[in-house]
């Protein structure tokens, strides 16, 4: 039986230099091309743990020398797709150690921005010194501005499109026609000889935005295992900050409330590095503070972003937002934002709170901006969860 020897050589970068002579013998010798070789060692140094080969190869590490870690960064950029590169990168820094370096500017400079490493400098906010601040936050910006161009036109116009279909405009326009109510009010008109209603009035929906027409109040876990979920939450806060329609408040929690509302209106960099990732778990103090900026308990939107695992007042908690979602207020727990497989999170409380009617899902930030327009349009939020679901098992 032939052997394709590309194949063997790609198994073999795969399992390492242990498996170097058994694989040898099954296609009769075998040697890395020089290219293969070098993607081989970057790999080595943070998948091997063997510590046998080469002192360039598997097992060597990446050590703490910066040149020859800038090196390492440089190559599997080289060698490797973006996505692939911001696993091994992330890879690197939990099984490496690494965390220190990246408060090195020059560390900072090189990496692939991406979500898991804002989530590790958040974690580091602290011990950022002032010499790396600068590059941390060009670092936190880049990936900023990668989600805000995701999200921000589609929330717009999922914002402004559920509410503009509630009013009605003079100004003719047939992209704007509200076929569904210039029907209905023109029924009376329909004429048998032409199978057809010839309407007295069209009806068009308005382009006027409204200022503050509701409010939103997106209440944010910190712990530690929430931290891509934070990092979407708050760019997301920004967004809806920036809306004129929108009264948008942010609260980030732990065990203590931080308010960052301030900092969502201008900033969301800002907003991120006042974040502090860590600590235990209140959810029932937050969701106490919060209560305070429902005004009009009927247009309010509450968004939860938790995994549920409360150390605080759980069945207070519960009779909370029990009151909350009989008083009108839209309330939903995401359990997870971000674009990772099923979240970790307390079920027995998830099913408490989704019998009381707030859906409990995670949700991809694509899917975002439908969850807030069928929200704000008045559906079924337990049939929109359901959806959501469905469209991200598609």
């Amino acid at each position: 039986m032939s052997v394709d020897v590309e194949q063997v050589k790609r198994w073999r970068m795969i399992l390492g230099s242990s498996v170097q002579d058994q694989l040898s013998q099954s296609c009769g010798g075998m040697n890395l091309s020089p290219e293969q070789d070098e993607m081989d060692q970057a790999l080595a140094a943070i998948y091997d743990e063997s510590g046998e080969g080469k002192s360039s190869g598997r097992g060597a590490g990446l050590g703490a020398s910066s040149p020859k870690l800038a090196k390492w960064l440089g190559d599997i950029r080289n060698y490797f797709k973006e996505d692939v590169v911001q696993v091994i990168q992330q890879d690197a820094i939990e099984r490496k150690g690494l965390k220190q370096l990246l408060l090195e500017p020059e560390m900072l400079k090189t990496v692939q921005p991406n979500v898991q490493l804002v989530g590790t400098l958040m974690s580091l906010s602290g011990q950022i010194p002032e010499k790396a601040k600068e590059s941390a936050r060009m670092v936190v910006r880049a990936v900023v501005e990668e989600i805000k161009l995701l999200l921000e036109q589609k929330i717009r116009q999922a914002v402004m499109g559920a509410l503009n279909r509630r009013e009605h405009s003079p100004i003719p326009s047939a992209a704007n026609i509200d076929w569904k109510w210039t029907i209905g009010r023109n029924l009376k008109n329909y004429q048998p000889g032409l199978s057809t209603i010839v309407p007295e009035r069209v009806y068009f929906h308005s382009r006027s935005q409204k200022t503050n027409n509701w409010t939103v109040i997106v209440d944010m876990d910190q712990s530690g295992s929430m931290a891509d979920s934070v990092v979407y939450g708050a760019v997301t806060g920004s967004i809806f900050a920036s809306l004129p329609a929108l009264k948008t408040h942010v609260v980030a929690f732990d065990t203590e409330v931080v308010d960052l509302t301030e900092k969502c209106g201008n900033d969301p960099v800002d907003m991120i590095f006042g974040v502090q990732l860590g600590g235990g778990t209140d959810i029932n103090k937050s969701v106490t503070y919060c209560q305070q900026f429902i005004q009009e308990p009927t247009k309010t939107i509450f968004i939860m972003i938790t995994d549920l695992f409360e150390g605080g007042n759980q069945a207070q908690l519960v009779q909370r937002l029990t009151e909350m979602v009989g008083s009108g207020v839209r309330c939903l727990c995401l359990l997870a934002l971000n674009d990772s497989g099923t979240p970790c999170y307390d079920e027995n409380l998830a099913k408490k709170l989704s019998s009381i009617g707030i859906p409990c899902f995670a949700c991809t930030p694509r899917l975002l901006p439908q969850m807030l327009e069928g929200t704000l349009r008045g559906m079924d939020l337990q049939a929109l969860a359901n959806s959501l679901r469905d469209k991200m098992k598609t």
